[in-house]
C-alpha cells in the first residue's frame, strides 16, 4: 500500500502497525508516548519521536531506523548508510 496516495481522513484510521517495521510492540510504545497514528508519526519525525520512547531508557538505532523507514514506507534495511549516518548524528546531538 502507498501512503503517499491517501487523503487526510484515510491517514488517520490506518494503524501505526500497518506501517514497514511497525509491530504491535512497537505500536504500544508510540502509543504510550502521545504517537497514535501514521500521520501523527510523520509529523513529528523519528528523531523525536525515538526521544520520547527514550523515557524508558530502551532505545537503540534499529529502533530509529525502523521509525524512519516507517515513515518513508520502507523496510529500515533499505536506508542508506547515508540516511542511517545522518540519523544517527542528529540523535548524537539531540541528546546532549
Amino acid at each position: 500500500m502507498v501512503y503517499d496516495n491517501l487523503n487526510d481522513k484515510e491517514m488517520k484510521v490506518l494503524k501505526l502497525s500497518n506501517l514497514p517495521n511497525i509491530g504491535k510492540t512497537l505500536e504500544s510504545e508510540l502509543e504510550s508516548v502521545g504517537i497514535n497514528t501514521p500521520d501523527d508519526l510523520r509529523e513529528i519525525g523519528s528523531i523525536d519521536a525515538i526521544i520520547r520512547l527514550n523515557v524508558d531508557g530502551d532505545t537503540c538505532y534499529n529502533k530509529l531506523y525502523a521509525l524512519e523507514g516507517a515513515i518513508q514506507n520502507v523496510r529500515w534495511h533499505s536506508l542508506s548508510e547515508e540516511v542511517r549516518s545522518s540519523l544517527r548524528d542528529k540523535y548524537k546531538k539531540t541528546m546532549k
